[in-house]
């Protein structure tokens, strides 16, 4: 293209607006890969002069301008001397059919035909017509010049062009990239489109592969439906594309060095998934149907069972794992996150090209589950950061059981909330088998590549209603009227590969047979599967197995070491400018650290922390705040006043300490707490721990408390031994930021599921924190962790305190009374105990005793006992809260409480002293809260 051609396309506006962004995408191919551009563009580009320096890879959209705006101006002498210069009609034409090209990279997935039943009609997309080009007929037979070699050609004639980009973008699949901003990742999955036009040809022995997973799929369903008419199984009549698919990411990822795949799946095909994909004997599966299958605990329904198992692949052995998933749907796609975070970092996989994670939605899940974008905007940061994931929607273009369509989301396609983070997302046709495969290969190796996230929108259609009991007639007729004539994906396949010659029709009905007698026979069916598996792929839970509860565990620490890791959390590195407050709160601590102050909150937390590093337990603690703390008591991580530097002397304890992990998480509490749930349940040794910024704030999380955490253990016998820090306490913030929802928990609360502390001092936090790393005993710990007492200058513990004893699950009085005077005993939990003891100290009483419960559950009845044992003389107990009465622990807890005192002394009556019930967390106002608080200590201490 010569300079007279550039000022006329200039003078015309072809080098203007869109024009201009079609010359930039060209320019930035060329800077990539100046062979990737035709030789006329190429020499064009090699004649632009730089501006102000900036050429190559920084150049930027504005530079790019002016470099046109400059070469237009300088080639204006060439203008009037050229007489033999190219046809400036011929030019603006050039410029449209780059246009119509970028056009099919955009546009093209609107017209592709990808539903299988052929009700989604292939849309008009005028932006893809000659005329809105300016282009006609007659141009169809002109060569034009293309601007990138991806097609194989740098010259094609307009019609052979027109059918090449219909053939690549506008068939079975249809592929969203062009919204991406990073151009390489662009320039990548055009090349890969292109170069293939859609697909790629494969080898006969591929092709039989696919039918005789096809086979498999099918062949299970119906099966199942032979053996077990109308029982609910979830079936994948209508998707069994999923099979290959899956079959394909998993060998395709192993040959690429993953060791581990994790998978997370909604109900449907998960049956399937479990016998063809990771292995489960089938004849396990059909004990489950006929009720005689064994359980611990409660147990699940078949379809939210997980399972585990070894495969083999190109690059060797691979673990699977499928997650254990209940009826929330998209609730499990962080649970895989987690899990598989845990296992790179077992691995010390970085990269994450050793371990795998594959989340397969429903479609109206996808795109109505708010916890889908969550796990979305965690891929790409530091804390949640797994290298991909492979997402892949089973859609059958209904969703639950809705009448129409378009009211399960506002956007185009269900997969549109992906494009939040520039995840491409290849849309295929369920019943073309070849470009599921191919989509599955360009999947998983974009995800290899580039480490990011990458949808697959398997377009199908469900031949039975949402269970195998559901008449879906009820609500699609007419979808189901073509449904019930529509041939099977595997008969489309098998035809085809009959005409083809590659089978015969002998050949796949035997293939179908063949599968129905290994099904009777109650053998394995997935191939691949390694019967006798490498255990070292996978971690070893033995030492946490078969554990009795016990509250009590030796958490001692030689004193000396105390001191030793004391004085290193409180040392920067040297010329490090700390922060006026945090290096007062650093000053004290090496004080604490020599026993010349007693030791507060954020010390004993951080001391404990530091104890179990050096006895070789990695930690992970997350959460919205967590490195300075909520409410500035921790400072775990520091910063650089003058360079803004972050140093955490956690990090810093020995040179070859295990990991600790320290990240503020993004602002999301159900996705958050689902990962770290799936980090504790796959990594025992480490202390996993979530803090809330406020302890209400778990209320954004509770489907993950109520399904996964208290009931994971008696469901599917899933031991975690999750931590999590909610702020609880009544200091007249309103009802937002005061209760964490401790009646909750209660309620929560059987058959030693969790355990549920309210500590006190510093101390009890020490030692709780210590006993849930060290004792072998894996329960979520729930901790109703305290916000005015980090600084209650009485809410303190000595250094020997922390050297030695336990967690104490109940606090005695101290010892200044004298028990054979004390007639009440006034029972509490958390910060009130400081109110009742100023009263008690104020008005000089002597026969009232207070105590703390610091566990609530599983509730210490021998504890409570043995610390009421002196009272001989007490006449009344009171239970003493902050909550209202309708919340908290009293009604929850009153049980356990009476169990213990009629232990002690038959028939004692046990009294409530708090707030009155409400409907509502706390009062609003402060002088509401005071005047509450002062009636309740009154009401305990003096009533």
């Amino acid at each position: 293209m010569s300079n007279s051609s550039l000022e006329q396309l200039w003078a015309t506006g072809h080098l203007a607006g869109g024009n201009l962004a079609f010359v930039d995408d060209l320019y930035e191919s060329y800077l990539s890969n100046p062979s990737s551009v035709s030789e006329t563009w190429r020499q064009f580009f090699d004649g632009l002069p730089s501006v102000d320096g900036h050429i190559g890879a920084d150049y930027s959209h504005r530079t790019v301008r002016e470099q046109f705006e400059l070469a237009a101006k300088n080639s204006h002498r060439a203008v009037a001397q050229s007489q033999g210069s190219v046809s400036s009609e011929f030019d603006r034409k050039q410029v449209r059919v780059q246009r119509l090209m970028q056009a099919y990279r955009t546009r093209g997935h609107q017209k592709a035909k990808l539903d299988p039943l052929g009700l989604m009609a292939r849309q008009n997309v005028p932006d893809l017509e000659l005329g809105f080009f300016e282009l006609t007929k007659s141009d169809l037979d002109t060569v034009f010049s293309v601007s990138s070699n991806t097609m194989g050609v740098n010259e094609i004639k307009l019609g052979d062009l027109i059918t090449t980009l219909e053939a690549t973008y506008c068939n079975t699949v249809g592929a969203e990239f062009m919204h991406i901003v990073n151009t390489e990742e662009r320039l990548w999955i055009q090349e890969r489109m292109e170069s293939v036009r859609g697909r790629p040809e494969f080898s006969g022995e591929t092709k039989k592969h696919v039918l005789e997973r096809l086979t498999a799929a099918e062949g299970m369903e119906n099966y199942l439906a032979s053996r077990y008419p109308g029982v609910k199984r979830f079936g994948l009549e209508g998707g069994e594309g999923m099979i290959p698919m899956m079959d394909e990411i998993i060998q395709r990822s192993g040959s690429k060095g993953a060791k581990e795949v994790v998978i997370g799946m909604p109900h449907r095909g998960r049956l399937n998934m479990l016998v063809n994909i990771l292995g489960k004997n089938p004849s396990d599966l059909f004990d489950e149907f006929d009720g005689k299958a064994q359980y611990t605990g409660q147990g699940d329904v078949k379809y939210h069972q997980g399972f585990s198992s070894n495969v083999m692949t190109p690059g060797g052995e691979c673990h699977l794992a499928m997650a254990f998933n209940p009826s929330h749907l998209e609730i499990v796609s962080p649970v895989v996150e987690g899990s598989v975070r845990a296992r790179q970092d077992r691995r010390g996989d970085s990269s994450g090209d050793m371990v795998l994670p594959i989340s397969l939605h429903g479609d109206s899940a996808f795109s109505g589950q708010g916890v889908v974008l969550e796990t979305f905007q965690a891929s790409q940061t530091r804390a949640y950061r797994t290298g991909g994931t492979v997402h892949i929607v089973v859609n059958n273009q209904v969703g639950f059981t809705t009448s129409n369509p378009a009211d399960t989301r506002s956007t185009e396609y269900c997969t549109d909330v992906a494009k939040m983070i520039d995840a491409p997302i290849f849309h295929v046709n369920g019943d073309d088998s070849e470009a599921v495969l191919f989509v599955s290969q360009l999947a998983t190796d974009y995800r290899y590549r580039f480490k990011r996230d990458v949808v697959i929108d398997l377009v199908c259609y469900r031949r039975r209603g949402h269970n195998e009991a559901d008449e879906p007639a009820a609500t699609q007729p007419l979808m189901y009227e073509v449904i019930r004539k529509h041939p099977t994906t595997r008969k489309q396949y098998a035809d085809a590969l009959v005409a083809e010659g590659v089978l015969s029709q002998a050949q796949t009905d035997k293939m179908a047979m063949d599968y129905r007698d290994a099904l009777d026979k109650g053998g394995h069916v997935a191939n691949a599967l390694v019967l006798e598996p490498n255990e070292g792929l996978f971690v070893d839970w033995t030492p946490y197995l078969g554990h009795e509860w016990t509250a009590h565990h030796d958490t001692s620490c030689d004193i000396d070491s105390l001191r030793r890791l004391g004085t290193q959390i409180a040392q920067v590195p040297e010329g490090f400018a700390l922060q006026r407050q945090v290096g007062k709160l650093y000053e004290d601590r090496k004080k604490m650290a020599a026993g010349a102050m007693p030791c507060n909150w954020g010390f004993a937390e951080t001391l404990a922390y530091a104890t179990l590093l050096d006895s070789d337990h990695s930690i992970r603690f997350t959460g919205q705040d967590v490195g300075r703390g909520t409410f500035s008591h921790r400072h775990a991580t520091v910063h650089d006043q003058k360079t803004g530097e972050a140093y955490t002397s956690l990090q810093h304890i020995r040179d070859d300490q295990p990991s600790f992990q320290l990240y503020d998480s993004f602002l999301s509490e159900e996705a958050v707490l689902a990962f770290e749930y799936g980090y504790a349940t796959t990594d025992p040794k480490s202390l996993v721990i979530w803090e809330a910024q406020f302890g209400d704030f778990a209320n954004g999380a509770q489907v993950v408390i109520d399904q996964f955490i208290t009931s994971g253990e008696v469901k599917w016998g899933r031991l975690c031994g999750l931590t999590m820090l909610l702020p609880h306490g009544y200091e007249g913030q309103g009802p937002e930021h005061s209760s964490a929802r401790l009646e909750r928990f209660l309620q929560l609360s059987a058959e030693h599921n969790i355990q549920v502390c309210v500590p006190s001092t510093p101390a009890q936090v020490f030692h709780m924190l210590r006993r849930q790393a060290i004792r072998p005993l894996r329960k979520p710990l729930i901790v109703m962790s305290p916000k005015s007492l980090l600084r209650k200058k009485e809410a303190v513990s000595t250094l020997e305190e922390l050297a030695s004893g336990q967690f104490h699950p109940v606090l005695k009085e101290v010892d200044t009374l004298n028990p054979k005077e004390v007639t009440k005993v006034v029972m509490c939990s958390g910060k009130v105990y400081y109110d009742l003891l100023a009263r008690r100290n104020e008005l000089g009483l002597k026969d009232r005793a207070i105590i703390r419960i610091e566990q609530l559950y599983p509730f210490p009845h021998d504890d409570l006992r043995d610390v009421l044992a002196p009272y001989t003389e007490v006449e009344e107990v009171i239970w003493c809260q902050e909550e209202p009465m309708n919340q908290g622990a009293w009604y929850s807890s009153q049980h356990h409480m009476l169990k213990a005192l009629w232990e002690h002394k038959p028939n004692l009556f046990l009294r409530y002293a708090g707030r009155d019930a409400s409907a509502s967390p706390a009062a609003g106002y402060m002088s509401a809260h005071a005047e509450q608080q002062t009636r309740l200590v009154k009401d305990a201490i003096e009533g």
